[in-house]
């Protein structure tokens, strides 16, 4: 067993045995935190949340869901549930299954599963969950504190932030709702409070601090948790991490554990990254995010030292969409984001979140460093759905995974597709066939090695290259398998080949 497992927490799997349902559930989202409150005497926590978490429990819900499944092994067969270590309803379900082969026929199954939430608005009945907590849902019930139980209607998802909201019909009740806070104004050691639903143990609160921010855990693109060692455990997916003026500053998500329990590593989806989403889908029922249209990649000493750039910050441009946003020249391959529509870019992801928090159609001053100096380009933004859509036939299917590639940066030389104003400008002939070099970085191992504007790379490691695309992808192949040269076949304007070796590291 690896000693760190990233869980869903909020998801616990119900199987319907007879009329019981059990917990065996799946991961725990992420966590970010809001404002303030530093205990007043230093060292000590706060005297009570009572108070505090009296107020706020009514906002807060379980989450349940049911879907039917066919059976597994066999016609109608249902394996045996996996339970969290240490449930009541081991000795249940060992006795059930015994002598029936860890198996259960009977047909198509009903599998329920809890999650947490919480309410946003009690007069519209909209209430924030994970999306992986209602993923694949037949029927969603909302269960508050009271004991009442509402059917919800699913108003939108974001699986790329693993938020959902979800409407429920308030007529005739008084809901309870809790506010967003301020995640940004959170700091490391700040006091937060989580409720939920951990193991199907509804109003469950637990108190602990923000460990750390902006955690990055490889769960989406815009990853920027809160971490907390608040005890967050199965079940508490989607449920939410308040600070000490309860408000929401977090939403639950995710926990590292080597046994699916807590052990103090908890991730919450931080509220300013949620709050936007949310009200996209309230609003739209999906995400309009703002696109840029580039690939980008991680600035490392080196190309920092090759750029003449003093520290090793921003986003590389490594290759431009063709049809997107910015494939009219205004970013360039090469270009290093440094600044982003006011806001400094320090690492890769920052530009990635950043955009995609941002208006769709917005104009916006895009700071960037080139061939050594800074200069600030305008760029109106795309929508990202819109891109993703672009490499999608008509009838939805995929017809390729990734954008085509107008123009790339790629070994110290800008490459581009061989058109026919390629040809004209260079003087290429007809019979030519590959991706032309349109610039070549100095002092680069490229330029090293004699390559030159207008010369065309038709073949990489003996296989053809038709688009930069192709030439990216044979590069990032090389890498993976260990190599540190690439050997290109170029061809003159004329068409006369010649190999050369080119340094990847």
């Amino acid at each position: 067993m690896t000693p760190h497992i990233l869980l869903r927490t909020a998801r616990t799997a119900l199987l319907a045995a007879s009329a019981l349902a059990v917990a065996a559930s799946a991961m725990v989202p992420r966590a970010m935190a809001q404002a303030p409150a530093s205990p007043a005497v230093p060292g000590a926590g706060p005297a009570s949340v009572a108070d505090l978490a009296e107020g706020l429990l009514g906002a807060v819900v379980n989450i349940s869901t049911s879907q039917t499944v066919k059976g597994t092994e066999g016609p109608g067969a249902v394996p045996m549930p996996q339970l969290p270590e240490g449930s009541p309803f081991q000795d249940f379900f060992d006795e059930f299954f015994k002598d029936r082969g860890g198996q259960r026929g009977g047909g198509s199954q009903k599998v329920q599963s809890l999650g947490s939430g919480f309410v946003i608005d009690a007069k519209e009945g909209f209430v924030v969950t994970n999306n992986h907590v209602i993923a694949d849902a037949d029927d969603i019930e909302v269960n508050f504190s009271d004991g009442l139980t509402l059917k919800a209607e699913l108003v939108g998802t974001d699986s790329k932030t693993d938020i959902a909201v979800l409407k429920v019909d308030p007529a005739g009740h008084k809901l309870t709702e809790v506010k967003f806070g301020d995640s940004d104004k959170m700091r490391i050691g700040d006091w937060v409070m989580a409720i939920g639903n951990p193991f199907g143990l509804g109003g469950t609160v637990t108190v602990g601090i923000i460990s750390a921010r902006n955690r990055d855990i490889n769960a989406g693109p815009y990853d920027d948790f809160i971490q907390t060692d608040a005890a967050i455990n199965r079940g508490n997916s989607g449920g939410p991490l308040f600070n000490m003026h309860g408000e929401v500053i977090g939403i639950n998500t995710a926990i590292i554990s080597p046994t699916g329990g807590s052990i103090g590593i908890g991730f919450s989806i931080p509220t300013q990254l949620a709050k936007g989403v949310v009200d996209q889908l309230r609003e739209f029922g999906e995400t309009r995010r703002g696109w840029l249209g580039v690939r980008i990649q991680p600035v490392t000493e080196d190309i920092a030292e090759s750029l003449g750039m003093k520290d090793a910050k921003g986003a590389l441009i490594s290759g431009i969409i063709k049809g997107g946003p910015v494939d009219d020249g205004s970013i360039q391959p090469g270009d290093v984001v440094t600044k982003f529509d006011g806001k400094e870019i320090d690492e890769m992801r920052d530009l990635s979140r950043i955009v995609a928090e941002s208006p769709v159609g917005k104009a916006v001053d895009v700071v960037v460093v080139r061939k050594g100096n800074e200069m600030t380009v305008k760029v109106t933004l795309g929508r990202l759905e819109d891109g993703e859509k672009m490499a999608e036939g008509e009838d939805g299917e995929a017809v390729q995974k990734d954008e085509a590639v107008a123009t790339a940066s790629v070994l110290g030389m800008t490459i581009g597709e061989l058109d026919d104003a390629a040809r004209e400008k260079y003087g290429i002939d007809s019979g030519v066939n590959g991706v032309v070099i349109t610039e070549v970085t100095p002092d680069s191992a490229a330029a090293e090695r004699g390559v030159q504007a207008g010369e065309v790379i038709t073949e990489i490691a003996q296989e053809s290259v038709a688009n930069p695309k192709d030439v990216m992808d044979r590069i990032a192949a090389l890498k993976e398998q260990g190599r540190k040269n690439a050997l290109l076949m170029l061809a003159s304007k004329s068409g006369e080949l010649r190999f050369v070796t080119i340094r990847m590291d």
